[in-house]
C-alpha cells in the first residue's frame, strides 16, 4: 500500500506552495520597498538575496538551530535516544526509508505532542516518551514521517519563510493602527482614522483600477485555503501511517486524542511519569536489552494499572493538527479501504 519513497511533494504540499505564492510576491515588495528607501542599490541586492536564502533552512546546522533555539528541542538523552532507535528502525523499516535521512528530538513541552519540521527534524515531547507505549509512539513517528515524505515539512517551511516579511509588515500595520485607536488624545484617533481610509483607498485602486483583484482575493483566501490544506495533510500523512500497518495503534491514539478534547481536564490514560531518580523507561529498552527480530513486534512497557490500556493521549503535530473525531474516521475509512482490497499491512 506504501511505496519505498524518501521523500517527494504531493499534492497537498504542493497546493500550500501555490497558494502561498501571492503573499510571497507581496513580500518580495516589501523588501524592495523597505530597501530602497535605505538604498536604491539595496532595492535589487536584497530580495534577490532573501530569494535565495530559503533553501538554506534545509541545511543541517540551520535545521538544528532552528530546533534547538525557535522549536525549543533538545537532543535525546542515551536512554531516550536507545528507546527512539529501536522504535524509528521498525517505522522505517517498514517504509523503506533510510533511517539516518532524518533526526530524531525531544521537545521539552507538556502533552503528548509529536511534530515534524524543516526538512530532516521529527520530534516528540519527553511527557509522550514517558506515557506511550512502543507501539503507539511508532504510530506517532509514522504519521510524522508521513508529513516528511509527502513534502509537506519542507513545504510549510518554505511558505512560511517567503511569507515572512508580508507579515511581519501587516502586523506592524495592524499594531500602529491599533496604537492610533487607542490614544487617549483626539490627534492620534484622527490619525488612525486617516490611515485606514488611506489604506482603504489603495487597495480599491489596486484591486479595481489596477486590474489586481486577482492578488487581492488571493490573499485573503489564503489562509482559508491553508486550513483545508492542512487538513488534507493531516489525513494523508495518517492513512501514510496505516498503510504502514500502524493503523490500529493511531486509532488508540486518536481515540484517546478524541476523549481527552471531550473531557478537558481529564489526564489521558498512559504510564505516569517516573518519580525522580528512576529511569523513566522499563528496563528492555536499556542497552542490554534483546532487540526485536525483524518482522516481530518489539515489547510493550507494563501497564500502570490492572485493565487499563497502556498508553494513549494527544498527537498535536506543530502544524495544527485538525480536528481528532474527523482524523479518526478517516483513519477507519482508510483500514477498511485496506480490509476491502485483501492488502495486508507492511
Amino acid at each position: 500500500m506504501v511505496k519505498s519513497v524518501q521523500r517527494s511533494i504531493d499534492g497537498a504540499a504542493l497546493s500550500h506552495l501555490l497558494v502561498t505564492l501571492p503573499i510571497g510576491l507581496i513580500s518580495l515588495a516589501v523588501l524592495a520597498f523597505v530597501s530602497a528607501v535605505v538604498n536604491p542599490v539595496l532595492a535589487v541586492i536584497v530580495p534577490v538575496a532573501w530569494l535565495l536564502s530559503g533553501p538554506l533552512v534545509f541545511h543541517r546546522k540551520v535545521e538544528s538551530a532552528i530546533a534547538r533555539f525557535l522549536l525549543g528541542m533538545c537532543r535525546p538523552t542515551p536512554e531516550e535516544a536507545r528507546r527512539l532507535d529501536l522504535v524509528w528502525e521498525q517505522v522505517t523499516r517498514r517504509a523503506g526509508v533510510d533511517r539516518e535521512t532524518y533526526e530524531l528530538w525531544i521537545q521539552e513541552r507538556p502533552g503528548l505532542n509529536a511534530t515534524a519540521a524543516a526538512g530532516h527534524v521529527v520530534a516528540v515531547t519527553r511527557h509522550a516518551m514517558e506515557r506511550l507505549p512502543n507501539s503507539r509512539l511508532a504510530a506517532v513517528l509514522a504519521h510524522e514521517l508521513g508529513h516528511h515524505v509527502g513534502g509537506h515539512t519542507w513545504a510549510a517551511m518554505l511558505a512560511d519563510w517567503y511569507a515572512l516579511p508580508a507579515r511581519a509588515a501587516g502586523r506592524a500595520l495592524l499594531v500602529l493602527l491599533l496604537a492610533l485607536f487607542r490614544a487617549k488624545h483626539w490627534t492620534g484617533v484622527a490619525c488612525g482614522g486617516c490611515l485606514s481610509l488611506l489604506i482603504v483607498q489603495f487597495l480599491f485602486l489596486f484591486a479595481f483600477v489596477e486590474g489586481m483583484w486577482w492578488l487581492v482575493l488571493a490573499v485573503a483566501a489564503g489562509p482559508l485555503l491553508i486550513v483545508r490544506l492542512h487538513r488534507r495533510a493531516e489525513f494523508r500523512a495518517d492513512a501514510y501511517a496505516v498503510g504502514l500497518g500502524f493503523g490500529e495503534a493511531l486509532e488508540d491514539v486518536l481515540r484517546a486524542e478524541a476523549h481527552a478534547a471531550a473531557v478537558p481536564g481529564v489526564p489521558p490514560p498512559g504510564p505516569a511519569p517516573a518519580p525522580p531518580g528512576v529511569p523513566p523507561f522499563p528496563q528492555q529498552h536499556s542497552a542490554y536489552a534483546p532487540q526485536p527480530h525483524p518482522g516481530q513486534p518489539w515489547p510493550e512497557p507494563p501497564n500502570p494499572e490492572p485493565g487499563r490500556p497502556g498508553g494513549g493521549g494527544r498527537l498535536v503535530a506543530k502544524t495544527a493538527h485538525t480536528n481528532a473525531e474527523a482524523r479518526l474516521r478517516n483513519v477507519r475509512l482508510v483500514m477498511s479501504q485496506q480490509s476491502q482490497r485483501g492488502t495486508a499491512p507492511v
